[in-house]
């Protein structure tokens, strides 16, 4: 008889050694996540998103603020006739362009969506239990035509270069994501801006949605005595597309 021999594979032994490699992994995992995940998201809710993103966007701006400062007080040490005019100049305009503080008698009008409990159960059309951007742009659009003299939204104040865009129940203002109850307060004539909001067609029919307890989205409107406006001290440059030129 004529004996061979055979030459084993090493991965007759790799491969099972990897498996229970692998297997022990598992059951490491599992034992110190203790049924959670490993790696939670980095947000647990939209509340905390929003809440984290304003703060940091407070730390940048302060920081825009400081170097602004700086700025400013090397241009004033600059002694030439042409830098004094267009100083003037800025300092006439800063007012009319929201970047002084307002403070005096107003209105605070505050936007929420519709109970909970109400949006899930509603049979109707969900969109009307919510606040939408054109709802904030309304009452915005209906304070400056009453004659306000400053707005802000959320304690920040609105300019002419600030974009009011809604990303699922928060405010996006420069950015930057503000959670509901959307606080918007002017400063003003009280009678002027009352009346200015009582004439207004779009947010007289969502008063009438706010009254209707099927919808019951949230309005309230309250005269203030003292309103604070902020001076707004964020980025001025205008960013804006161009088309591509061959």
């Amino acid at each position: 008889m004529t004996s061979s021999t055979h030459k084993r594979s090493p991965w007759r032994y790799g491969t099972p050694a990897v498996v229970l490699v692998c297997g022990a992994l598992f059951v490491v995992s599992a034992e110190n996540s203790e049924g959670t995940d490993l790696r939670p998201g980095r947000y647990t809710d939209l509340a905390t998103l929003a809440g984290t993103e304003a703060e940091r966007y407070e730390r940048l701006q302060d920081r825009v603020t400081s170097l602004t400062e700086e700025v400013a007080a090397l241009t004033d040490q600059v002694s030439d006739t042409t830098v004094a005019r267009y100083r003037r100049e800025i300092d006439r305009l800063e007012d009319p362009a929201g970047l002084t503080a307002r403070r005096g008698p107003g209105l605070t009008i505050t936007l929420a969506d519709a109970p909970e409990e109400l949006i899930e159960s509603t049979e109707g059309d969900p969109n009307l239990l919510v606040v939408h951007q054109q709802d904030i742009q309304a009452v915005v659009n209906a304070l400056w035509r009453g004659g306000a003299q400053a707005v802000t939204i959320a304690g920040q104040r609105v300019i002419s270069t600030t974009g009011i865009k809604c990303s699922g129940s928060t405010v996006l203002l420069q950015g930057v994501p503000y959670p509901q109850p959307f606080e918007i307060e002017a400063v003003g004539d009280i009678d002027d801006l009352i009346r200015a909001v009582d004439e207004d067609d779009y947010i007289s029919l969502y008063r009438d949605q706010a009254a209707d307890p099927d919808i019951a989205i949230g309005w309230s409107m309250e005269v203030a005595s003292q309103v604070q406006a902020p001076a707004y001290d964020g980025l001025l440059d205008l960013s804006y597309a161009t088309p591509i030129t061959e």
